[in-house]
């Protein structure tokens, strides 16, 4: 699976594409999409939705995960990454993506295996996971990596068990234990 994610932010909006699965991942490109602070916020969004439309002409993703937007000490931070966690979507619906959104602790996590994990250790794990001898610079462009690997090994399991539970329930039987044990048979 193609994946882009996106670590939204309004001067420095992180991007990474990943061809991924669960348990593996290989990097296809990682960088950022810069704004001046100077610029009037409506100019700066502008500029990311064209910096995100070039990834997606270039990469072609299957889906986009997003970096969900949490509730920081800086309103305006928080504000700002809001804009463009919105433009990163509004990109996505444009292309008949699907998007999906992991928290800044879900992707620790699923990257070093605690969620409590530092931007240094989350960085060292995207290099290892990668194969690469550093992680991807700046630490914008290795958080959106981090997000793609976390959504390409929890995200897709995760479709798997919601599309077979939903072909389970659309075959009308009964019970929700008889759904569960048809889930997990199409998962096998």
């Amino acid at each position: 699976m193609r994946v882009l994610g996106v670590d939204p932010g309004l001067t420095r909006c992180g991007v990474g594409v990943i061809d991924g699965s669960p348990g593996r991942a290989s990097l296809i490109e990682a960088g950022v999409i810069r704004t001046s602070p100077e610029s009037q916020t409506a100019v700066r969004l502008l500029a990311i939705e064209e910096g995100l439309e070039r990834w997606v002409a270039a990469h072609h993703p299957e889906v986009v995960a997003i970096e969900r937007v949490f509730a920081q000490h800086n309103l305006m931070t928080v504000v700002g990454t809001a804009q463009a966690a919105g433009v990163a979507m509004l990109v996505a619906a444009r292309h008949g993506l699907e998007v999906f959104q992991h928290t800044p602790s879900e992707v620790k996590a699923a990257i070093t295996g605690s969620g409590r994990a530092d931007k240094a250790q989350v960085g060292l794990m995207v290099a290892r996971v990668l194969h690469l001898d550093s992680a991807p610079k700046p630490a914008d462009a290795a958080d959106a990596v981090a997000l793609a690997i976390c959504h390409s090994w929890r995200g897709a399991t995760q479709a798997v068990w919601r599309d077979a539970a939903e072909r389970a329930r659309g075959q009308g039987r009964g019970s929700a234990a008889t759904s569960s044990l048809q889930a997990r048979e199409a998962v096998r």
